[in-house]
Parts: C-alpha cells; sequence; structure tokens
C-alpha cells in the first residue's frame, strides 16, 4: 500500500514521501484495511520495529487536521521525552506538540493549545481529577504499550483512564499499541477495537539458544569463536566483528556493571582511532554531569567502547548512554529489563545473559515469556541490520531444551487486570466520585463495569471490595457519611494531589499525633505511606538503624514494638529511607550517600522525587484542615527540591546555582541574591567559572565583561529534574 493512495492531505503524505517512507509495512496496511484512518477503535499487537508508531502518528494526523486533538499516553517519562521529539517533526505540518510528566496536581490548561499532548498515564490520570478542560476535545487517544495493564503498579491507572476517557468522550478514537499480548483478542474486544495481529517484522528476527560454542536457531546453526573464557562476551565480540551492535541483559544493576567491565577490555581491542576519540568526549561528558564512583566507571566502561544502563543512573547519564549507542559510538550496552521497555534502541544481537530474576517470595525464578519477547524484540536494527538475532545462554543440555521449549517456542502469556484489589481500587474509587463520575454505589458499579476487570471476571466480588473502599473512605472522612457518595473537600483535596487515600490518611494522623515537629519526623512521617519507594535493609544496617531509633524514638510519631518482627521491619526500611532524606537535605555529597545506603545516584534522585512530592502534599493537607507543619513541611519541599540546608535557598532560587555552587559561594561571603548582585564579579568567576558566573549576573540583572579565568575542573550537580512524579521511575 503506497503512501500515496493514502485518504490523508496532501501535505501529511508528503511529509513522509519527503522523509523517505514511500510504502506501509503488511501489518501497517492491515491497519488501514480494518479502518484505522476512519476513526474505529484498533489494537496493534505486532513486533517492535513493525512501525506501531507510524499507525499511531498516521491516526493523529488524520484527527487533527480534520480539527481534532490526540493524546499519546506511554508508561515512562523517558519514552515520553522520546516520542515528544519525533512528533516535534510535524512543526513543518503546523502542528503543535506538548509533552506533560510533571506537578500532579496542576491542571496543565496552557497544555491544551496543542494539537498533540504526550503524558505518562499517571499524569493522564491526574489530569483527568483536576477536570482539565482540554480533555474534553481529545479525539485520538493512543495507549502505546498497552500490555502493561498487566502490570500491579501501572495497570490499574492506565485501565481506569482508558475507561474515564472512553466515558467521557465516547466518539475519540483508542489505537492500543503492543508487541507482546497472548490474550490481544479479549483486550481488542473489551476496547471495542480491531484487531491486528501480526509476526511480520522488516528485519528478520533469529531467536535461539546458545550452547557449547553454538548457537542454536529452529532452521540454523552457527558456530561462535572462543577467543574468551566468557561465552557472553564471546557473543558480544562475533556481532561486533560483523559491524554490528549488543545489548546485553542481565537480572541486577550489581551484574550488569560487572559484565560491561568485564567485556571492555576485550572490547577496546578492536576499536579504531576515530570511535576512541568519540568515546572519550562521552566519558568526559559523563564525568561532567555526575561525581560519583560509579559515573567513573561508567567513564572507563565508555572509554572502551562499553557501557551499562540502569535505573541507579541519573536521566542525564542514562540519555547518554542511549545517545552514544544510537550514534554506533557504544559498541555494547549491557542491561537491566528497563531499556526493553519501550525506548527505541535496537541492536544486532541481544543476548539475554540471565533468564531468572531474584523475587523476595520464591527466590531465583523465570521471568514471564512476554518479558523475554520484550528483549527479544530490541533485536534488529531496520534499514542497518540484515536481520537481528536473540540469544538465550543454556549451560547444560538440560537448559538448553528448557529454554527452547520454554521460550524460543512459546506464546506470550495472557495479560489479566490488576484491579480487582482494595489497593488497586481505593484511589481511583475516590478520584471517580471527586470527578462526578458516580453520585451512587449504583452508578460506581456501572462505571466500573466499562473496565477491563469487569470484562475479564464479570464483576466477580468487585461489588465486596468497593463496598471497602467506601467504608474506608467514608470513616477518614474524604466522603459524606450519606448514601449519595459526595467527596469531602479533604477527600476533593487527596484526589488532586494523586496520592493514596491510605497516604493521607496516615500524614494526617501522624500531624495531629505528633507530639514534636521535627525535620525527622516530617520525613519519617512522608517515608511510612504507601506512595514512598523505601530502601531495602541489608545485614549491616539492623544494628545502625535500630540503635538510631532508640536514641531519637521520642522524634517519631510510633514505634511499633520490636517483637511484632514485620512491621518492625517495615519500620526500619521507612527510617533508613528517612536518613537518606536527612544526609541530602544536609548536603552530603551524592558519592558519601551512593556508597552510606548501596545505591545508585538515580534511586538519591527518585527517592528526593517522591519526598518532594509528599511533603508538598503534607503542606497543603495541614493548610486544609489548620493543622501543625505546614510551614515546616513548605520548607522541607524546597530544602528537598535542592539538596541543601535553609541558609542556602535564597541563593538556590537563582538558576543555574546548585547546591554545590551556593555552598560556595555562601562560604566565600555571599549569603544572598542581594549580596551577589553587589558582588566583584571576577571574584564570582573565580569560584564559579566565567560562563556561570555571566549567566548569573545577566540573571539579577547586571552586564558584565568577566575576564577570562580557567572553569573550575569540580563538576556542578543539578540536585533534582525538578520534576514532582511518583511513579515515572
Amino acid at each position: 500500500m503506497k503512501i500515496e493512495s493514502l485518504d490523508l492531505p496532501d501535505e501529511v503524505k508528503q511529509f513522509y514521501l519527503d522523509s523517505g517512507i514511500l510504502e506501509l509495512y503488511p501489518p501497517q496496511a492491515e491497519a488501514v484495511e480494518k479502518g484505522l484512518l476512519e476513526g474505529r477503535n484498533l489494537l496493534a499487537a505486532i513486533p517492535t520495529a513493525s512501525g506501531k508508531t507510524l499507525l499511531a502518528e498516521l491516526a493523529m494526523l488524520k484527527s487533527i487536521l480534520n480539527g481534532g486533538k490526540a493524546l499519546y499516553i506511554v508508561p515512562l517519562r523517558a519514552l515520553a521525552s522520546e516520542k515528544f521529539k519525533r512528533f516535534r517533526e510535524f512543526s513543518k505540518l503546523g502542528i503543535r506538540v506538548g509533552i506533560s510528566t510533571g506537578d500532579y496536581d496542576l491542571r496543565d490548561e496552557g497544555l491544551g493549545v496543542n494539537d498533540i499532548i504526550v503524558a505518562t498515564s499517571e499524569k493522564t490520570d491526574s489530569l483527568l481529577r483536576n477536570e482539565t478542560v482540554w480533555m474534553q476535545e481529545i479525539s485520538v487517544v493512543v495507549a502505546d504499550e498497552v500490555h502493561l495493564i498487566d502490570s500491579p503498579d501501572r495497570g490499574p491507572t492506565l485501565e481506569i483512564t482508558l475507561a474515564k476517557l472512553r466515558k467521557m468522550n465516547p466518539s475519540c478514537q483508542i489505537l492500543a499499541l503492543s508487541a507482546t499480548i497472548g490474550n490481544a483478542d479479549e483486550l481488542a474486544a473489551w476496547l471495542e477495537a480491531g484487531l491486528v495481529l501480526s509476526e511480520w517484522r522488516p528485519t528478520e528476527l533469529r531467536e535461539g539458544v546458545f550452547f557449547n560454542g553454538t548457537f542454536y536457531c529452529k532452521d540454523r546453526e552457527k558456530s561462535i569463536e572462543q577467543s574468551t573464557k566468557d561465552e557472553a562476551v564471546n557473543l558480544v565480540l562475533d556481532t561486533l566483528r560483523e559491524d554490528g551492535q549488543c545489548l546485553v541483559f542481565e537480572n541486577s544493576r550489581k551484574n550488569c556493571m560487572a559484565f560491561a567491565k568485564k567485556a571492555s577490555s576485550a572490547v577496546k581491542k578492536i576499536l579504531s582511532a576515530e570511535d576512541k576519540e568519540a568515546l572519550a568526549e562521552i566519558a568526559d561528558e559523563v564525568l561532567e554531569n555526575s561525581e560519583t564512583d560509579t559515573s567513573a566507571a561508567l567513564a572507563a566502561c565508555i572509554r572502551s567502547g562499553t557501557a551499562f544502563h540502569h535505573a541507579g543512573l541519573t536521566t542525564p547519564l542514562r540519555e547518554l548512554v542511549e545517545d552514544g549507542f544510537r550514534a554506533g559510538k557504544i559498541k555494547l550496552i549491557s542491561s537491566t529489563p528497563t531499556l526493553a521497555a519501550g525506548l527505541n534502541l535496537p541492536a544486532r544481537r541481544v543476548v539475554i545473559r540471565s533468564y531468572r530474576r531474584y523475587s523476595s517470595e520464591d527466590g531465583m525464578q523465570p521471568i514471564p515469556v512476554i518479558e523475554y519477547k520484550q528483549m527479544a524484540g530490541r533485536a534488529g536494527r531496520p534499514r542497518l541490520d540484515p536481520y537481528g538475532e536473540a540469544v538465550l545462554v543454556a549451560k547444560s543440555y538440560e537448559e538448553f531444551v528448557f529454554l527452547f521449549r520454554n521460550y524460543i517456542e512459546a506464546d506470550a502469556e495472557d495479560i489479566w487486570s490488576k484491579l480487582g484489589t482494595e489497593n488497586a481500587l481505593r484511589t481511583h474509587v475516590l478520584s471517580t466520585i471527586s470527578n462526578g463520575f458516580a453520585r451512587t454505589k449504583e452508578e460506581l458499579m456501572e462505571f466500573l463495569e466499562a473496565t477491563f476487570f469487569a470484562f475479564q471476571y464479570s464483576n466477580f466480588g468487585l461489588s465486596t471490595v468497593v463496598d471497602e473502599c467506601l467504608n474506608f473512605l467514608r470513616q477518614e472522612e474524604m466522603l459524606e457519611k450519606t448514601d449519595t457518595l459526595i467527596s469531602t473537600s479533604f477527600g476533593k483535596l487527596v484526589s488532586k494531589l494523586y496520592i493514596d487515600p491510605l497516604s493521607a490518611a496516615r500524614i494526617v494522623k501522624g500531624l495531629k499525633e505528633a507530639k514534636i515537629l521535627t525535620e525527622l519526623t516530617l520525613l519519617h512521617l512522608v517515608c511510612s505511606t504507601p506512595d514512598m519507594r523505601l530502601l531495602y535493609m541489608r545485614n549491616q544496617d539492623y544494628q545502625d538503624i535500630n540503635d538510631y531509633v532508640i536514641a531519637h524514638a521520642d522524634e517519631f510519631v510510633r514505634v511499633p514494638s520490636p517483637f511484632n518482627y514485620t512491621e518492625y521491619e517495615w519500620f526500619l526500611g521507612e527510617v533508613k529511607t528517612s536518613l537518606l532524606l536527612v544526609d541530602w537535605i544536609h548536603e552530603k555529597s551524592e558519592n558519601e550517600i551512593c556508597l552510606k545506603f548501596g545505591i545508585g545516584e538515580g534511586d538519591i534522585h527518585a527517592i528526593a522525587d517522591i519526598a518532594e512530592w509528599l511533603m508538598h502534599v503534607t503542606a497543603q493537607l495541614a493548610r486544609l484542615l489548620e493543622l501543625k507543619g505546614a510551614k515546616e513541611a513548605a520548607e522541607l519541599e524546597k530544602r528537598i527540591h535542592y539538596g541543601a540546608s535553609p541558609e542556602l535557598m535564597d541563593l538556590l532560587d537563582i538558576r543555574g546555582i546548585g547546591r554545590m555552587r551556593a555552598r560556595k559561594l555562601y562560604e566565600s561571603g555571599f549569603r544572598s541574591s542581594a549580596e551577589l548582585a553587589g558582588a566583584d564579579p571576577v571574584k564570582v568567576a573565580a569560584l564559579l567559572g566565567p560562563k556561570i558566573a555571566d549567566r548569573i549576573f545577566k540573571q539579577i540583572g547586571r552586564r558584565e565583561v568577566l575576564p577570562e579565568i580557567a572553569e573550575p575542573t569540580l563538576p556542578e550537580k543539578s540536585p533534582s529534574s525538578g520534576q514532582k512524579t511518583i511513579n515515572d521511575y
């Protein structure tokens, strides 16, 4: 099917022709035949790299140029950024694009001027809760990676959001995209959508198992040169010799870092002088962005052509790795499975080195087929590779047979709604009532009947769970104690603040019961909520944290009995997380915090972002209910944002001054922006470097010609992305 033959405006067709896309792939043509350009709902369950995004683009552009507005929903902030960059290319067509992944209590009405809005599912849910007006104008909704409805964490939010959007805009087109769904027909039936189900790929995918020096596929086998003792390293080198790139998936951060280091010496030997020069520039950028031991290890790997990628790295470091790989400079990325979750980062060969993952309940367990398929789908770069290879590594013949039967020849599992528990439903019941989607129990059940859960389970047990939710919300005074479902001002605020009602209840109870309110009291209070991401307790942590609890017992709202082992261990995890935040706001270096708590730099920022948001919530709830702590919580919110002490706050309000630069200025006698405004520019330039000093002086209204002074070598860290998000990590 030729682009020229499509029912699209001429300028859209010309846009694609100019970019080299002349005809559709078979699954894309099937989607058009099934009503893609006529506003029909569609579920496209087709392999990675077979053109799912183009389907979304065609549907969105057709609708927008007929006066509509499109919403593109993604699971991850990184994926939102990737899609935003792509869709901005439509500016040539006069299409305006916006992105929203941040503050959950903002209506973001300004985004309504855009034709395409890219947002995470959580942000979309919050826009609905905050009754953002332009949401009623949406004519096309794209749900990317829709199989994540199966996720216990993100699934219920995506499911409820799709149900609300369909109820709000019954005529809008729903386009759901995924590479791997076992029961695609069932999901399509729920969405009242046509189904495009295909295994076609533009680049052939060869799936197989590596055993005893040979890569076995279904219809071929290939001997791999054994130049090192590590089989996975040999697989990588074999790929690089054929001018390909490699992704290696490991089951833990520790293992993925170790493999990148192990492979680096072998990979370095086959790099060109040009490669080494380009890699040195990327490594230098890594060191400019971070000062931790982990970033130093990453920079060392990059100089040798390898890299590791996991959630313990900050977003800028992950982006440097991804961009270096896309540019063909980094030859190997060793990653945890997070990289498989939708990012456009294909490679000639994908090696799944560890197919088992640790579970606290069951120990090491085989990963689901759907997860294997997501990783395998990264193999084969369209228009760059003649084929892609996905390789599992077997250590015995029995394992070889197991891997072939349970992964290579297996179908992806069915996906199941995770909405049917009180934990999942509580927050969505409150938001559904607060938004006016339901005024009675009958109306609430009628709305929930439109969910995938009800479609799969015929509402089995749902009424009982809903009653438990309603009883909790009435008991905590978030709903009026009447038969009619009406949220109180407290309940409305909790819904708009986008937190679990249980979190709000714990915060309010803590503020009422606290005898004193120190920074530790408030930090532990937000860490005791179900919305907080807690640190794990290591064996060496128990004694130290227990001693700390005994010494500071009066600063906690409640200390559970040590004899209640499960509850007390959970409490210690909350305290450990609180202590990380104490170190953060007292300006301990990120490397020191990483080493002390056994975490990555990215974890610090993730935890700080959540804590900042929950402290914002605490201040808002305290103000509404006239409880103590509103002022203290607001001050702590700002300190968590910057990771700094109170005396630096005035300086930190100047853009470009982070916690390290602010401390330097403060220790040199510049205590406020007013003092800085009257400072000798030469002295400030000597402290911060002339470029930074020049930017700062322009901000505060001074135009100075600064002398040439060597830039200081100490890297400046941005303490936080500034995004106040709970679920984007």
